[in-house]
């Protein structure tokens, strides 16, 4: 970009930047003041957000919480929105355990993912997530809430708010949109207890020391780090059945599809195994696959003799419009690179007020 065009973009962008920050900065200060009211419970409340547009991996984070609270003999409610799902504007509850007839359309892609993947939790799906934690308490009883994608979300108190960011997203995005990628100002992680960096091992150290600096010095408080990645455990069938190890893919060719906030992110894994991908198909962020859709899928694949290859979320969806088996799924789960300790300890603290 020019140094004429940066300057313009600034003159005419940065008032609507400013104006942003502080309807957002005034919002939350509202509500610490309770000129806005919240809402508490008596049952824990961890908050996994972020404060950027786009992915920051709080999918994978939210899984692994709630399976470590599986091995705590814990309870879990996951409070999400269904984004994009017919019942985000109602409310719809599902049980994970148990045979899913759950439709995606309904319930929103990551909902159906969490209740095939999990024991021992429910998943409540509505945009207005304090009366539906209200409504679905007394009949789950759940020892413990996560609440999906909620630093913005200040209806409902917390006990611990975890905060995500990509390391890969370039430094210079980080201010509030329109100049760049934030939906909040950096203040608003005054409110946060635990910072935790994603991708960090896909990045040189000096870029992820520069985020850590640039978060500290934009609040008054000591934050606490986490650094995670995101670990593939394999490819698998469209019936969840593994079919290749991750050192089982070098130069094993595929047609690569993703409808999720960072593709690249999902096509850069696929070829750090050694797979070669001979087209990447990019969609909406939680686009519902219909038949046209899979049938240029599908002619790529025989065209190109190889095998379909997606996200274990897009599968949910796919899975509603073909069973077609040249489509599989990459598995990935969190590794902590460090930090583990201190969200662990975070949770500890929390949980003696059960």
């Amino acid at each position: 970009m020019s140094s004429f065009i940066y300057t313009l973009k600034l003159i005419f962008l940065s008032p609507l930047a400013f104006l942003w920050e502080n309807v957002y900065r005034f919002r939350r200060f509202a509500y610490q003041l309770g000129v806005l009211s919240s809402s508490e419970f008596k049952v824990p409340i961890i908050s996994v957000g972020n404060i950027s547009f786009g992915g920051t991996g709080k999918t994978p984070f939210t899984m692994w919480l709630a399976k470590y609270f599986n091995e705590l003999d814990l309870k879990t409610m996951i409070l999400m929105r269904g984004y994009k799902g017919k019942l985000e504007h109602g409310s719809g509850l599902l049980k994970s355990g148990k045979k899913l007839g759950y439709n995606p359309v309904d319930f929103g892609d990551e909902a159906i993912l969490f209740a095939k993947t999990l024991d021992n939790a429910s998943i409540v799906v509505g945009k207005n997530r304090t009366e539906n934690l209200r409504y679905y308490f007394p009949k789950e009883r759940p020892d413990i809430v996560i609440l999906d994608d909620g630093h913005q979300h200040l209806k409902l108190k917390r006990k611990l708010n975890f905060v995500l960011f990509d390391a890969m997203m370039p430094l210079a995005q980080y201010k509030v949109a329109p100049l760049g990628l934030l939906r909040e100002g950096v203040s608003a992680l005054e409110d946060a207890d635990v910072i935790v960096l994603g991708r960090t091992d896909q990045v040189e150290t000096k870029q992820v020391d520069e985020l850590k600096d640039f978060i500290q010095k934009n609040t008054l408080k000591k934050l606490d780090f986490a650094e995670i990645s995101y670990r593939p455990s394999g490819v698998y069938s469209l019936n969840y059945k593994l079919k290749y190890l991750p050192d089982q893919l070098k130069d094993k060719r595929f047609i690569c599809a993703a409808a999720i906030a960072s593709p690249n992110s999902f096509f850069n894994l696929v070829e750090s195994l050694g797979a070669v991908i001979v087209e990447k198909l990019i969609y909406p962020d939680h686009h519902y696959f219909n038949q046209k859709d899979v049938e240029e899928l599908l002619t790529l694949a025989i065209e190109n003799d190889v095998e379909i290859l997606t996200t274990e979320k897009d599968l949910v969806k796919l899975k509603k419009v073909t069973h077609d088996k040249r489509i599989n799924f990459l598995s990935v789960s969190v590794e902590f690179l460090n930090g583990e300790e201190i969200v662990k300890k975070k949770i500890h603290e929390i949980l003696t007020t059960i």
